[in-house]
């Protein structure tokens, strides 16, 4: 849930073999630099920390793995991890 209440859907799908995504319908990111909101401190909250995106970001490339954001199909957030390996 959002701070004004607004209820958020999220989904996790597999892309390809070595990538899956997280997206929601919620707000969205910046768009003029999504690469920006993985920095320590940043958050456009005013209750915010900004260590969030950021340990996801540290616990990807501990992984070995990349992850990107970029926009929902529905305007929301939408993190590609990539280079992940998939045991079946």
């Amino acid at each position: 849930m959002l701070e004004d209440g607004e209820n958020v859907t999220v989904t996790v799908g597999r892309l390809e073999t070595d990538r899956f995504y997280v997206a929601d319908d919620g707000r969205g990111i910046d768009a003029d630099d999504p690469d920006r909101i993985f920095e320590s401190g940043y958050s456009t909250s005013a209750d915010g920390t900004g260590f969030g995106l950021t340990v996801v970001s540290r616990i990807a490339e501990s992984h070995g793995w990349t992850v990107t954001a970029t926009e929902s199909e529905s305007g929301g957030a939408r993190f590609e991890i990539r280079d992940v390996r998939v045991l079946d």
